[in-house]
């Protein structure tokens, strides 16, 4: 069993930036690709961004490519997600989320591949 919790969310201006922050209870945190997700009302849950296991390979939504950035710290059991230029369309609910990864060297972007999350944390950009 994995507990995620997120943190760093909350109201900042357009052009501004937030760090979220997603401690997990992992003894092997090593072992878990990672993604941050988000969804907005009425949209589809989306893969914003997601690593691999030890941190050698990132993935970005296009409209985020330039702006965000995930990193992870295995030490920590802990991973980020820094967010620059914030725009107001970058609104809504971030959530990480974990998964046992085999081979070491795969992201997965896909919502359903994930199989613990955190609570999620509210981002809001205003214009």
């Amino acid at each position: 069993q994995v507990q995620l919790v997120e943190s760093g969310g909350g109201l900042v201006q357009a052009g501004g930036s937030l760090r979220l922050s997603c401690a997990a209870s992992a003894r092997t945190f090593s072992a878990y690709a990672m993604g941050w997700f988000r969804q907005a009302p009425g949209k589809e849950r989306e893969c914003v961004a997601a690593i691999t296991r030890a941190g050698g390979s990132t993935y970005y939504t296009d409209s985020v490519k330039g702006r965000f950035t995930i990193s992870r710290e295995n030490a920590k059991s802990t991973v980020y997600l820094q967010m620059n230029s914030l725009k107001p369309e970058d609104t809504a609910v971030y959530y990480c989320a974990a998964k046992t990864s085999l081979p070491a060297t795969t992201i997965y972007t896909d919502y359903r591949q994930y199989g613990y999350w955190g609570q999620g944390t509210q981002v809001t950009v205003s214009s």
